[in-house]
């Protein structure tokens, strides 16, 4: 992020994951963990939605029908989400190309422990999700810089933050951890 100390990186994360989780939990959505470790890595927010089909999808979501359990309207479903908040400029896509495959085997890794840990959500349909949040600090000139249309805003410790994008599904499991 231009302009900001490395030692404001990981609050200037944490309140680009709290606009994340607070979207999240706007749409339905409740919150299991932040910021799930393990060995293999972090995992920054894991959700958990239990709506009926077809609901989640007048919201916007994409349920995979395909994964629908037999003779049942009912499921529910885990998003592990790695949020990216960068600032406008930044080098890498907004937080995009800093999801490689190595980061997704991560990712994958840890979510494989979470539900190792939690085997009562071992048979939840789950997905792999990336939220990118710009983040920009406040100042008497704020003008239009980030003007595109966010799902989500919010303003703390002199940086206004958007969402400004929630990418479904990623990412699939299947990643080579090569």
């Amino acid at each position: 992020m231009a302009n900001l100390p490395p030692s404001h990186y990981p609050e200037i994360g944490s309140l680009g994951e709290d606009l994340v989780a607070q979207w999240l939990q706007s749409r339905g959505w409740i919150i299991l963990h932040r910021r799930f470790s393990s060995r293999w890595g972090e995992i920054d927010i894991i959700a958990q939605h239990d709506g009926r089909y077809g609901e989640a999808e007048e919201q916007g979501e994409n349920f995979l029908l395909a994964q629908r359990p037999a003779n049942t309207t009912q499921r529910s479903l885990l998003a592990f989400v790695e949020v990216k908040t960068r600032s406008s400029g930044s080098w890498d896509a907004g937080g995009r190309s800093a999801i490689t495959p190595q980061k997704q085997a991560k990712i994958s890794r840890t979510a494989g422990m979470f539900l190792a840990q939690y085997p009562e959500k071992a048979d939840y349909s789950c997905r792999f999700d990336v939220a990118i949040v710009y983040c920009q600090r406040i100042s008497k000139n704020l003008t239009g810089v980030m003007a595109k249309e966010a799902l989500a805003t919010s303003s703390a410790a002199g940086y206004k933050f958007k969402l400004q994008e929630y990418i479904l599904a990623a990412f699939d499991s299947s990643v080579d951890s090569s």
